[in-house]
């Protein structure tokens, strides 16, 4: 029952450029499948579930991974191993090339780090504009009261 994953399931997983996760730090593990498949569904393992040791990486950098471990704290095991499952095609290779395209797709999404704000301070300009309008406002509503004859 063990077949060959096809040629998209082999070799280096490509996150980015610069980072590519060697095929030896993906795990998958093949399982009976729920999905589509007729009677196959109980005869053959289609389910994929790839494991992938964050901690273990050797493909990223400390930084990264203290990042990755701090934004997917919630999909990752106490083992520190993010899962990914793939059911959705009848046959394992199709599943495993899902689940490879899953998890790429999740670490590339992770590794967006938000741009740094950088404190700007108002030009003069607007600072006059604005207290003028102030100015005008207030002027405006102390003219609006009661008049002092009363």
């Amino acid at each position: 029952m063990s077949q060959e994953p096809a040629i998209g399931a082999r070799g280096p997983l490509w996150i980015s450029k610069h980072i590519s996760i060697p095929e030896a730090e993906l795990r998958p593990e093949f399982s009976r499948s729920s999905g589509p498949g007729g009677q196959n569904v109980n005869k053959l393992e289609t389910r994929v579930t790839l494991r992938f040791a964050l901690a273990a990486s050797q493909a990223l950098s400390p930084a990264d991974k203290s990042w990755l471990a701090h934004k997917l704290a919630a999909s990752l095991t106490r083992e520190g191993e993010l899962l990914v499952h793939a059911s959705t095609h009848r046959e394992r290779e199709r599943n495993l090339i899902e689940c490879r395209e899953r998890l790429a797709e999740s670490l590339r999404q992770s590794l967006i780090r938000p741009k740094v704000r950088r404190k700007t301070r108002p030009t003069r300009a607007s600072v006059t504009k604005r207290l003028e309008g102030k100015q005008r406002r207030s002027v405006a509503k102390r003219l609006r009261g009661r008049s002092r004859e009363d």
